[in-house]
C-alpha cells in the first residue's frame, strides 16, 4: 500500500508540473478516477498555478479523448478485449453488462445522460463502439456531458483548497442531484422515443 501511495503522490506531482496538460493526460490515462484528477485541478487553481477556465477546457479534452479511446476499443476489439483488459481502465464485466443493457434499451441518446450515472458512465462508450455509432455524434454527446462534470469537480476542488482530498464527501450531495436529473432526462427521452415509434406505426397504418 505504501508503494501505491507513493506512486499516486508522484503522479500528482507530475500533473502539477505539467499544469493544464497534466490534467488532460491524467484524465486520458484513467489511472486515477476522473473526479479526483479534476478536484486536484481545482486545487491547482486555488494555488494559482493554473486558472479555472483552462482547467475545465483541458479537463474536458482529456475526458473526451479517454472515452473515444474506449469507443475505439469497443469498435475494433469488441467486448472480449474489454472484458480482458478493461480492469486497467476501471471497467469491469458488470459495467459492460449494465452499459449494454442501457444502450439497447434507450438508444444512442443515453450517451449523454448515462455519463452522470454510476456504474454505466465509464463503460457506456463500449456499446457505442460495438454498434459503430457515428464517431462525430458520439464525440458531440460525450463533450456535452463532460463539460458540466469537469466544471463541477474543478470548482469543488478549487473551493476546498488544500482539503481537496475530501472531494468524495463534499461532492456526494451534488452527484445525488445530478443522478436524479439524469434519470429524469432518460425517462423523458424514453417517453419521447416511445411516442415517436407509436406515431410512426400510426402513420404506417
Amino acid at each position: 500500500m505504501h508503494v501505491i501511495s507513493d506512486l499516486i503522490s508522484n503522479l500528482f506531482e507530475w500533473i502539477q508540473s505539467l499544469g493544464y496538460f497534466g490534467i488532460m493526460i491524467g484524465l486520458m490515462m484513467e489511472v486515477i478516477p476522473s473526479e479526483i484528477v479534476l478536484a486536484y485541478g481545482g486545487y491547482l487553481v486555488w494555488t494559482g498555478d493554473i486558472n479555472y477556465f483552462g482547467a475545465v477546457v483541458f479537463g474536458t479534452i482529456g475526458g473526451v479523448i479517454a472515452q473515444i479511446f474506449v469507443y475505439w476499443i469497443g469498435r475494433y476489439g469488441g467486448r472480449p478485449v474489454l472484458e480482458k483488459y478493461g480492469k486497467y481502465i476501471f471497467i469491469s464485466k458488470k459495467h459492460i453488462d449494465h452499459s449494454e443493457e442501457w444502450f439497447n434499451k434507450y438508444g444512442t441518446g443515453v450517451i449523454f445522460t448515462a455519463r452522470f450515472i454510476p456504474v454505466v458512465r465509464h463503460a457506456i462508450s463500449v456499446p457505442a463502439g460495438i454498434t459503430r455509432m457515428p464517431l462525430g455524434k458520439f464525440t458531440f454527446l460525450t463533450t456535452l456531458a463532460v463539460i458540466p462534470w469537469s466544471a463541477l469537480f474543478v470548482y469543488l476542488g478549487m473551493t476546498l483548497g488544500d482539503k481537496w482530498k475530501n472531494i468524495d464527501e463534499v461532492a456526494a450531495k451534488y452527484t445525488h442531484e445530478i443522478i436524479l436529473g439524469a434519470i429524469a432526462l432518460i425517462v423523458i427521452y424514453f417517453v419521447f422515443k416511445w411516442y415517436q415509434s407509436k406515431k410512426k406505426r400510426g402513420n404506417a397504418a
